[in-house]
């Protein structure tokens, strides 16, 4: 028997993990402390499933690639920040592609269970976060501002939570879903993604859910951008759809933004459905949101820019006021978008009249 002296209680314990047969030190999950100076794509490439990459507070100019399961990438708040680099990195298509941070399965296989969390990613050309080929991914209490083209974006994922950020000045949308932008195919079933308590300010679009399905956008705070939520659909199968747009607050989006090639000049658009089915809104606050575009209005019900039409859609408790060109806009006809139905919202305007 070993002979234990004044580490009692070590002793004791490592006896006992030997008599039980403990899981050998290499898999106990590890946490990577990054300083300012140290690299932070060394510090993820050196970590396994399970571990943490905790990134101390300072501004890294790099871009990180995250594609190992179950990895947590964190800072310690807003004062971790990330921002691009002066010199050209070898073989990183993150920063190539002119993102922040990346994390990316492959075209067969989704990367699990991977966390970005308490940081703010900020200065990149295309998006502060990206992600494609992701199932479970989690972007939590991230700060994404002022990046050229998308905050915080998705595409070709699963059971993404994304939850509690501030997404600002961005070039296009501050949270950004879709099934592809590569290719033209049907709506994809996002099996329960949740975009939620997010703050959402000064980009061009707040939320774009472009062709998806089945998933909620709930208890959001947009504002200040030139339009607020858009769910978009086109003439693909199945259509964009079934999911849910609730108790979201959507105030003022009145910032003016010029057209582009797949979209008109945008002002004053709170909620716009364009091409969608079986989208329920309902229980949000929309108010103050004004403009002159045919998108323009509190909630608005739209063909798509193909000509798609929005049918099936429940518009349902929610409060309006002071939108314009009216709280609740409809486009479509009765031949065209069929059983889109207004019910229980309280408003003080519409377009045709007799939704409120």
């Amino acid at each position: 028997m070993k002979k234990c002296n004044v580490v009692y209680l070590v002793c004791t314990a490592a006896m006992i993990g030997t008599a039980l047969g403990a899981a050998p030190a290499s898999s106990v999950p590890l946490t990577h402390v990054v300083h300012p100076g140290e690299s932070i794509q060394k510090a993820v490439d050196g970590a396994k499933s399970g571990d943490t990459v905790l990134v101390t507070p300072g501004t890294y100019h790099e871009s990180v690639k995250v594609t190992t399961p179950g990895l947590t990438l964190r800072g310690v708040g807003r004062s971790t920040v990330i921002k691009p680099s002066t010199k050209k990195a070898a073989d990183n298509t993150c920063a190539e592609g002119g993102n922040g941070i990346c994390v990316i399965g492959t075209k067969d296989k989704n990367v699990k269970g991977i966390t970005v969390a308490d940081l703010t990613v900020t200065g990149f050309t295309r998006t502060g976060v990206f992600s494609m080929a992701t199932d479970g991914l989690t972007v939590r209490n991230v700060t994404a501002v002022k990046n050229g083209v998308w905050g915080i974006a998705q595409e070709r994922s699963v059971h993404g939570i994304i939850r509690g950020n501030t997404a600002r000045d961005n070039g296009d949308a501050g949270i950004f879903l879709a099934n592809t932008i590569k290719a033209e195919e049907g709506a994809a079933d996002t099996e329960g993604t949740l975009v939620a308590n997010n703050r959402l300010e000064g980009n061009r679009i707040g939320v774009t859910v472009r062709r998806l399905r089945n998933l909620a956008v709930a208890d959001n705070h947009i504002t200040g951008n030139c339009a607020g939520v858009f769910v978009v659909g086109d003439e693909n199968k199945p259509k964009a759809g079934d999911l849910v747009v609730r108790d979201n607050r959507v105030v003022r989006n009145n910032k003016s933004c010029p057209k582009t090639d797949r979209l008109e000049a945008l002002q004053g658009s709170g909620i716009v459905l364009t091409g969608t089915e079986k989208v329920l809104v309902a229980d949000n606050v929309v108010e103050g949101n004004a403009g002159t575009s045919s998108m323009s209005g509190g909630i608005v019900l739209a063909k798509s820019m193909v000509g798609a039409t929005s049918e099936n859609n429940d518009i349902n408790g929610n409060t309006l006021r002071d939108n314009s060109p009216a709280d609740l806009v409809n486009t479509e006809t009765a031949a065209t978008g069929k059983n889109n139905t207004f019910q229980g919202n309280t408003c003080g305007a519409s377009k045709p009249a007799g939704l409120c």
